[in-house]
């Protein structure tokens, strides 16, 4: 077991600071009591080594990943972590610093690298943005196609699952499911001359097909995407690229532009025929994550969690995080863009007077079909997420959850087996407690947010995005 020293840091920043401890407990001190129903665990990956030879990577999104994994059986609460064994966290411990390669980071390469990396960029294997499971496979994956298959129960690395790899160089670490066609729904962004978007699905590690395509001359940042029983939903942000920009060095997103004046571009694809059914173009906005969309009629409903322009991605750097001043995740809202289906122009409405990020729903169930509640995190003014949101988005109304102290995680949703009520589950968060130095699971009731148990984690774990609740 590697050690770290104690930090000093009482406040968020210390969700920022390494965390290279890797242990295994069987048992976690519980206050409360977890229901008994709930079995499975709950497994998040964290950029939980930002800092590498004494240097910090550029922005958050490219610390080195951990696995975190919260056991539940019984009642009681198990916890591990473990790096997941990229090549990119090979080659920067072998070299003492940073990844070379990644989000925001600052690569030093010779003038013949960049000629030979045209529409061939460096990207990265380091996958600390989410989890997704794929038959009897579980993959942790960033915004490259190259996942890295684990052990969910050791959290063992057990090498590349590659076939993402035919679809493009870039791609979506926000796969949906589709339980109804036994399909893995994604999307890639191909780079050439000839650049387009790729949705493909896969039934298997070994079987994928082709959806959809669509021609771009420049490619958007994209981060997720809608979809419906017939469409899948591309959100073009207006930030954008051309490709022979990203031979030039440097990180990958300071090669995209704020273009505000293409407004952001929807396109439904028709996931049967592969044609593109309709396309609108909005006000522009920057979307990291969707929340949910659905066939309304002759219209389809995309519910995004918006902000204004791009301006998050630099409040996300890490000089930016660490100075602790800004409050970064302030400005997303929950909005609902309606998209006619017959030639109409679209619209947008918030759903609620609230700020909200990092949306999960009850999505086995609601996924794809009309629902009621959203969860996630709000930052109210506060330097980074401190309290769990719940929005009715029906009629807007809001509860939320918050301590001094403690700075919430993204909120995962486990139903209740049985229940028949959207709400009727709990929620998982992983809550870093500032002044105690170390961070808990939260176990909320989903409809009314009270508590029911908190389990005590070791160590304290950074601050990441995304994770999954895989059940017994």
């Amino acid at each position: 077991m590697a050690s770290t020293t104690a930090s000093t840091t009482t406040d968020h920043r210390l969700g920022f600071e390494n965390q290279t401890e890797e242990v295994r407990v069987d048992a976690l001190a519980v206050d409360g009591e977890v229901p008994a129903w709930l079995q499975g665990a709950l497994i998040r990956v964290t950029p939980a080594q930002p800092d590498v030879g004494g240097r910090s990577v550029a922005h958050w999104f490219d610390g080195l990943a951990m696995l975190n994994r919260f056991g539940i059986a019984e009642g009681t609460v198990s916890y591990a972590s473990r790096f997941i064994d990229s090549d990119a966290r090979r080659k920067a411990l072998a070299a003492n610093r940073p990844p070379s390669a990644g989000f925001g980071a600052d690569p030093c390469r010779t003038l013949f690298q960049r000629v030979q990396s045209i529409f061939k960029p460096e990207i990265t294997d380091n996958p600390n943005v989410n989890l997704t499971r794929l038959g009897d496979e579980y993959l942790a994956m960033t915004e490259t196609p190259m996942p890295i298959r684990f052990d969910d129960q050791t959290l063992a690395t057990l090498g590349h699952d590659t076939a993402p790899k035919a679809y493009g160089q870039l791609g979506t670490a926000h796969p949906h499911h589709d339980p109804g066609r036994g399909e893995l729904v994604t999307y890639g962004i191909h780079l050439g001359p000839r650049s387009e978007y790729r949705v493909f699905a896969r039934r298997s590690p070994t079987e994928d097909r082709l959806v959809a395509s669509l021609r771009t001359r420049e490619p958007a940042y994209m981060h997720s995407f809608g979809l419906t029983e017939r469409h899948a939903l591309l959100l073009e942000n207006p930030l954008v690229v051309n490709p022979l920009r990203l031979a030039t060095g440097g990180g990958f997103i300071r090669h995209f532009r704020w273009k505000p004046e293409l407004g952001m571009r929807i396109h439904a694809l028709d996931r049967e025929t592969g044609e593109r059914r309709a396309s609108w173009t909005l006000p522009a906005r920057f979307v990291f994550h969707t929340i949910n969309a659905f066939e309304d009629g002759d219209a389809i409903q995309l519910d995004v969690c918006a902000f204004e322009d791009a301006s998050i991605i630099e409040l996300l750097e890490m000089k930016e995080l660490r100075a602790g001043t800004l409050s970064a995740f302030d400005g997303a809202r929950p909005q609902r863009l309606t998209l006619p289906l017959d030639g109409r122009a679209a619209s947008e409405r918030e759903l609620a007077d609230v700020d909200l990020e990092l949306p999960r729903i009850d999505y086995r169930r609601r996924n794809g079909k009309p629902y009621t509640y959203v969860y996630g995190n709000g930052a109210d003014g506060a330097p980074f997420l401190k309290r769990i949101v719940k929005v009715d988005v029906t009629d807007g109304s809001v509860r939320t959850w918050e301590e001094p102290g403690a700075w919430t995680g993204e909120p995962i949703f486990v139903p209740r087996a049985g229940g028949t009520d959207e709400d009727d589950g709990v929620l998982l968060s992983v809550v870093l407690d500032a002044r105690a130095g170390r961070s808990f699971l939260l176990v909320l009731d989903a409809a009314t947010l009270e508590e029911r148990a908190r389990a005590h984690a070791p160590h304290h774990i950074p601050f990441g995005f995304h994770g999954q609740f895989f059940g017994a």
